[in-house]
């Protein structure tokens, strides 16, 4: 793969092209993840009631609280106006998944997985947030890990 950057007055906004002899899978999960990453915002509010737009690779976790669903990031908590259903049908299935019904996790927000508890998961994110997947959910969880091993 070749990256390569062109700055230039020309130029109003950044661009992005990717070029290819065929459109391969590799060429599709590349404008997936471009997609994902820089076109989907969400709008959110922090805790002193401000509004502000997240982009889904800023979040590390969505959970339900009450009647409120909450946008974990690395610093911050934010209430969107979404429910999980909702956010779980939006965000890709590439980088985000459920883990829970209460909580959507970002998977490449993933520190660690503890697997020693038996018939359950342990998930400790990034910015030092710890949750467990539901014993419904492991199945799942562990068929995304050896499919995403094989990928690699």
């Amino acid at each position: 793969m070749d990256i390569k950057a062109c700055i230039s007055k020309e130029y109003r906004e950044i661009e992005l092209h990717v070029c290819s002899d065929k459109l391969s899978d590799e060429v599709r999960s590349i404008i997936s993840e471009l997609s994902d990453t820089y076109d989907r915002t969400l709008a959110a509010t922090d805790e002193r009631g401000d509004r502000r737009i997240l982009r889904p690779a800023e979040v590390v976790y969505f959970a339900a609280s009450g009647q409120k669903v909450i946008a974990g990031t690395k610093d911050e908590r934010y209430t969107v106006p979404m429910k999980l259903y909702e956010l779980e049908a939006e965000l890709p299935a590439s980088r985000f998944v459920r883990i829970s019904k209460s909580e959507i996790v970002s998977i490449g927000m993933i520190k660690s997985m503890d697997l020693s508890i038996t018939g359950t998961i342990r998930i400790t994110m990034k910015n030092g947030y710890e949750t467990f997947v539901s014993r419904r959910n492991v199945a799942k969880i562990k068929e995304m890990l050896l499919s995403r091993r094989k990928e690699r």
